[in-house]
């Protein structure tokens, strides 16, 4: 009797608790989670030996909401619950995103406050803040080293994968050095003197070193009346005026200097790259931009997903034993947001996030920083009080008569602040095939050609080696000295502390999947030794 007394006691304490915690089902269980695992974080301080910066070109913090509520309504929930991969990262923060001399930036400002560690002027790319757009003198003597540099001088391994021309803003700031972003090709510098260089140039050129070029933008590589390989004489008026062949001046180098390379153009052939043969691989998949991924032809004539191309970096540049920094931009959510065009803005991120979780599962947390940000904001709304079973991409569904438009038209929940989608006329109700199609352009409440970026912040998240760094609230150039710190390279190349720091030793690739398996096996061990049996 005592011991079914006793047992009753047990069992009465364990159902309290159980609705104590669950009081507020199913919030109590989701917020214990959330504690649980903040409790449960720890910090990483070892050093990194690799690096991967994933940026979403535009990926405000309303573009992650409103993707994280896609995801989670694919999977046949009410979306608002949902995680992207990156939002269970054990630390994020805020970064403010201005640049030396405008409070909204662009992307080559931001790129190289994220790559050199400078903030510089709008529209100049990989120099510091003297340097004039425009201007090409002004350039020499203020060229800005960038984070793919210093790991080439620690003797590591270095790439870049884009969505973007390879040329574009983000990418380029890695490599070249330019005092405007539209000099991508020697095409677009007519009348410009002073001895610079085109970005396309500098590249091939001046930045051998770099082991993994994938993107677009083939024509500012090919020379003039050239045939593009798969889109013909479309973009001949943008090809090279000196005669150049980058893609032969790249596999000449390459060859010369006994390299095992790849030079590819379709999906097939970047499938076909056999990484443990190649260390040197060059993707140019497009003549210009990629398609954005709702619009790309899945067939190996076709382009490869952004998360295919980063599978084959990281196998390429993990090779090597000290280690690698990867760039990989998800380009066109910025180009969706520019069009006013959310949902194409919102599958690209989604499409993003998949690389990410691709990229997650080919590296050890213990040995490698991954980072997730933006390099601007956009000015995409999520507005109105629309039900949480309602289309992200259709009318507000819950209006009081007093809040009724006094047009009589309702609105729809996401909504942009500049652009195309400026309605010179009457508005007009829309029907519900119009409102999901991938072509229709939300509203704009003030019109211009393109939706123009927005000067909010943009989050960043984290994990390993010195990710805690990265929460609160921080300038951008701040998570270059992060990256820097964080592997031991460039400016902190001797002071990063690194006698008090472990370099962990080949730690291969540890996926959450294989963790868990060795949690488990841990467990069952243990329970052999004590027990005698499992």
């Amino acid at each position: 009797m005592a011991l079914r007394g006793y047992l009753q006691v047990i069992f009465q304490l364990f159902i309290s608790h159980y609705f104590y915690v669950n009081s507020q089902s199913p919030w109590g269980d989701m917020a214990q989670s959330e504690l649980d695992r903040a409790l449960d974080v720890t910090h990483n301080t070892d050093v990194a030996r690799n690096i991967i910066l994933f940026l979403g070109d535009g990926m405000s913090i309303s573009t992650v909401t409103a993707s994280r509520i896609l995801q989670g309504r694919q999977k046949d929930e009410l979306g608002e619950g949902n995680y992207l991969a990156f939002e269970k990262f054990p630390n994020s923060g805020l970064i403010k995103t201005y640049c030396n001399d405008r409070t909204t930036p662009d992307s080559a400002s931001t790129a190289t406050a994220l790559l050199c560690g400078v903030k510089t002027n709008y529209g100049t790319l990989g120099v510091k803040d003297n340097a004039v757009l425009g201007n090409c003198s002004s350039q020499f003597g203020n060229e800005a080293e960038s984070i793919l540099d210093w790991f080439h001088a620690d003797g590591r391994s270095t790439g870049i994968v884009t969505t973007a021309r390879i040329t574009h803003a983000t990418p380029g700031a890695g490599y070249a050095h330019s005092e405007h972003r539209d000099w991508e090709g020697d095409s677009e510098m007519a009348g410009v003197t002073g001895g610079c260089k085109d970005i396309a140039y500098q590249l091939v050129k001046e930045n051998q070193h770099i082991q993994v070029l994938f993107g677009g933008g083939r024509y500012y590589f090919l020379p003039k009346n050239t045939s593009d390989p798969k889109y013909g004489d479309k973009n001949i008026k943008k090809q090279r005026e000196d005669g150049m062949d980058l893609t032969k001046e790249w596999q000449k180098d390459k060859n010369e200097r006994g390299l095992n390379s790849k030079y590819v153009w379709t999906r097939r052939q970047l499938m076909d790259i056999d990484t443990e043969k190649t260390d040197y691989a060059l993707g140019l998949f497009n003549d210009g931009h990629m398609n954005f991924d709702m619009d790309r032809e899945n067939s190996s004539n076709g382009e490869p997903s952004l998360t295919e191309m980063t599978q084959k970096a990281i196998q390429i540049l993990r090779k090597n034993p000290k280690g690698f920094f990867l760039l990989v931009e998800g380009a066109r959510i910025d180009h969706g947001h520019s069009k006013n065009n959310a949902k194409r803005a919102l599958y690209e991120t989604l499409a993003f996030e998949q690389a990410i979780r691709a990229g997650l599962e080919l590296v050890d947390p213990r040995d490698t920083l991954v980072m997730v940000t933006a390099d601007h904001s956009h000015s995409m709304l999520i507005t109105g009080y629309a039900t949480r079973h309602n289309s992200l991409f259709g009318y507000v569904d819950v209006v009081k008569s007093k809040h009724i438009p006094k047009d009589g038209v309702l609105w729809t929940t996401l909504l942009y602040g500049t652009g195309p989608g400026y309605d010179w006329g009457l508005r007009s109700n829309r029907t519900k095939e119009e409102l999901e199609s991938k072509d229709y352009i939300q509203a704009a409440a003030s019109p211009r050609a393109s939706g123009t970026h927005d000067g909010q912040d943009v989050s960043i998240y984290a994990r390993g080696p010195m990710s805690h760094l990265l929460t609160g609230v921080h300038e951008q150039h701040y998570v270059n000295y992060v990256m820097t710190y964080a592997s031991c390279v460039g400016r902190h190349r001797n002071k990063c502390g690194i006698e008090n720091r472990q370099i962990v030793a080949n730690a291969g690739v540890t996926s959450e999947r294989t963790m868990m398996l060795y949690i488990v096996t841990s467990i069952n061990i243990l329970g052999f030794v004590f027990n005698g049996s499992i």
